[in-house]
């Protein structure tokens, strides 16, 4: 078991090490420029990358500006909704329930995030395309080769790990 544990945070600290800091840059940028603009945030994921960006929006928005008084992000996730997700799926498609979300919601200048393990989910796949029609920054938050979301994502952070 001891073994087990070295290894795995040998892993992890290997991955840590080789994060692309150019790519973090990019992500502080985008978020940077979005809270200066008082713009909405975006996330969206699925299964445990669903409950990732659930708790991202929770951390995020509460903790990203500490100081008393001061306007802190606006940041959603799509994810949190069970009720409108099912329905969604239900009566339009699964693939959709994102980007669905996003038609109602979105205004010009606004940011999505995603969160997949894959980056193959079509209904994520499908909320960065409708993103990307409309000139909108897509931060990727991935693991294995990146999937889809890598050619989608203005900023990707890609953790090449084919592990949940």
């Amino acid at each position: 078991m001891k073994h087990y544990l070295q290894n795995y945070a040998d892993i992890l600290h290997s991955v840590s090490r080789n994060l692309d800091p150019s790519q973090f840059g990019k992500m502080v940028d985008i978020l940077a420029k979005a809270y200066r603009e008082d713009r909405q945030v975006f996330i969206a994921g699925n299964g445990g990358s669903a409950g990732t960006a659930n708790h991202f929006a929770c951390d995020f928005s509460k903790n990203a500006v500490k100081e008393a008084g001061k306007r802190r992000f606006r940041l959603l996730s799509l994810s949190d909704n069970i009720e409108k997700i099912t329905a969604l799926a239900n009566d339009i498609a699964y693939e959709e329930v994102f980007a669905f979300q996003l038609e109602n919601l979105w205004r010009e200048g606004d940011v999505l995030i995603v969160v997949s393990a894959s980056g193959n989910s079509p209904n994520i796949v499908r909320a960065c395309e409708f993103a990307r029609a409309r000139q909108a920054p897509i931060i990727g938050l991935v693991g294995f080769d990146g999937g889809k979301v890598r050619d989608l994502a203005d900023a990707l952070m890609l953790v090449p790990l084919c592990s949940y």
